[in-house]
């Protein structure tokens, strides 16, 4: 688990952040976006919402300017990490939660009380290497015998949670992938 610092207010400098690269249509709007999709846009910047879920909304609010994320493409033939991005506005209220024709409307969230949060995010860089969950699982599950840097990794314990924190340790192990032959 992610040590808590500051009483729990400040999670982690890391992150890892899940984005579906392939087409998939709800309420006729396509929920696509890859890291190609942030890195055409203006300033390679782009708002992360449409996240539902209580506590990624809570790591997307713990998030500072300047912090690091991996860039997940999920939801597809081949999961895992495909570049770096990092933290250039820090959490305000999700418009997405207010627009009827959004998949992402929340009716009960009110302008004067918003629910849900998003952040802005900026590409940095493509990995060297594309990182996939086939592999992250193997040190994962190799880490939880001998005690390593993935042992406790949020991507397995919490699959389904699209912004995840991670340790330093964790974020330097991944980082360190990028220079070695897939395994």
């Amino acid at each position: 688990m992610t040590t808590f610092k500051n009483g729990g207010t400040d999670l982690s400098n890391y992150w890892l952040m899940k984005s579906e690269p392939e087409s998939r249509l709800e309420k006729g709007i396509d929920m696509k976006f890859s890291i190609e999709d942030l890195k055409a846009q203006p300033k390679q910047t782009a708002c992360w919402d449409g996240v539902r879920n209580y506590q990624a909304r809570n790591f997307l609010r713990a998030m500072k300017l300047e912090d690091e994320a991996f860039f997940y493409h999920s939801n597809c033939k081949q999961p895992g990490i495909v570049g770096l991005m990092k933290i250039v506005k820090e959490a305000y209220p999700d418009h997405t939660q207010f627009e009827k024709s959004n998949p992402h409307y929340d009716p009960s969230s009110k302008e004067d009380n918003p629910k849900w949060s998003m952040v802005d995010v900026q590409f940095v860089r493509m990995m060297k290497r594309f990182i996939p969950l086939d592999e992250l699982k193997t040190y994962h599950q190799a880490h939880k015998a001998i005690g390593g840097p993935l042992k406790s990794m949020t991507l397995f314990t919490r699959q389904r949670l699209s912004v995840q924190p991670l340790t330093q340790e964790e974020f330097d192990f991944i980082l360190s992938l990028e220079e070695t032959e897939p395994s």
